[in-house]
């Protein structure tokens, strides 16, 4: 029998390490599968520091990411150049990922050859189409043209359906990013090099990014922890600054020189989930981070009005605080100052899944033909 040639296209670093964990699978399965790695590089040096730690070498790497780069320069190239690709290869599926200009540019590229596209974390929703942006509005889009949906949970399944999605092609399987993070936790345990954390103060993980948070969002985090240091004399930051000059700016401006902020470069994915498991709180704006974190036992602090991710607070794994700032200080001092509310959160189930999503998307993947 014909192997059935499987081309995964991703872009962004979030892509890679929840991609990563189902190329591997795939690549344990060559009986059945022609594996083909396409990379559109949308974040360049991040991107190449998860497929060095997953050891996976694209065939095909875009190169787009310029500086200063727009939604309308990004898409455009991405569709331009994932279509060379498609048309050479002729896949019998493209895989996509999540919520990013790659996947939605991507997906249309392979929808306009005809080719079936299966879409990894299908059905999330805010449905709110400015928030978060354009992110909602690209996975809306991938949704609606691609054939296979893997959605990681019930309410993502749910989401699909009432979309009008056949239910024939809706699969349910849990998260990839939860088989990356068992496998980095168990594999590649690492010391932060240069990062001096005080043993005898607790950490507070802080990652904000997302564009809706550009601007005085992001400014009234900085404030939010600059009062919680104020009165808090247990507790440090540690911050992975983005390589954005929207969050690098206004980030330095207040918070550098602080003797209890740890203001570092974004790290590699295995010496991010050794901090995540060394933190006692995580703040962020990423939608990653509240499905990994919870999977260590950290409380985490949504920097959002609102989720695509409602399980995990349906769970009360996380809290939405969104950016205001006396809410964020006052929801930090909460499980700063009382126990029972930190083991509530801290000890929660995760609805994410059990870190086999990458083999149920194999088993289905191997039925298409």
């Amino acid at each position: 029998m014909a192997k059935i040639k499987v081309l995964t296209i991703f872009g962004t670093r979030p892509e890679a390490i929840k991609m990563a964990p189902l190329v591997k699978e795939l690549e344990k399965n060559k009986e059945c599968f022609e594996s083909i790695v396409c990379v559109s590089a949308q974040h360049r040096q991040i991107l190449d520091q998860v497929l060095e730690l997953f050891k996976i070498k694209p065939d095909y790497d875009l190169n787009i990411m310029k500086e200063n780069q727009n939604l309308w320069t990004l898409t455009s190239d991405v569709l331009l150049k994932t279509k060379d690709v498609i048309e050479k290869e002729r896949p019998d599926v493209v895989l996509v990922h999540g919520d990013t200009t790659t996947s939605m540019g991507a997906a249309l590229s392979a929808f306009y050859a005809k080719v079936p596209v299966g879409h990894v974390e299908a059905g999330l929703r805010t449905f709110d189409k400015y928030y978060p942006f354009p992110e909602e509005i690209n996975r809306v889009f991938t949704d609606a043209v691609c054939t296979y949906h893997f959605a990681p949970t019930e309410k993502s399944c749910q989401n699909l359906k009432e979309s009008k999605i056949s239910e024939e092609h809706i699969y349910k399987t849990g998260n990839t990013v939860i088989d990356a993070l068992l496998y980095t936790v168990k594999n590649h345990e690492t010391e932060i090099e240069g990062l001096k954390l005080n043993p005898e103060l607790k950490t507070i993980l802080l990652t904000s990014h997302r564009r809706e948070n550009f601007g005085e969002p992001i400014k009234n985090i900085c404030k939010a922890i600059l009062e919680l240091l104020k009165n808090n004399k247990d507790i440090e930051f540690v911050y992975p600054v983005h390589p954005n000059p929207n969050v690098r700016k206004p980030v330095y401006e207040l918070l550098d020189g602080h003797e209890r902020i740890h203001l570092i470069e974004p790290l590699e994915y295995a010496q991010f989930c050794t901090l995540m498991k060394k933190s006692y709180i995580i703040m962020t704006d990423s939608g990653g981070v509240q499905e990994e974190a919870p999977s260590l036992g950290k409380p985490v602090l949504v920097l959002r009005d609102t989720t695509e991710r409602p399980e995990a607070v349906e769970y009360g794994t996380v809290k939405l605080v969104g950016t205001d700032r006396e809410k964020i200080a006052a929801n930090v001092q909460l499980l700063l100052s009382n126990e029972n509310e930190y083991k509530k959160m801290s000890e929660s189930i995760n609805p994410y899944g059990d870190g086999n999503a990458s083999k149920r998307i194999v088993e289905v993947l191997k039925g298409i033909k």
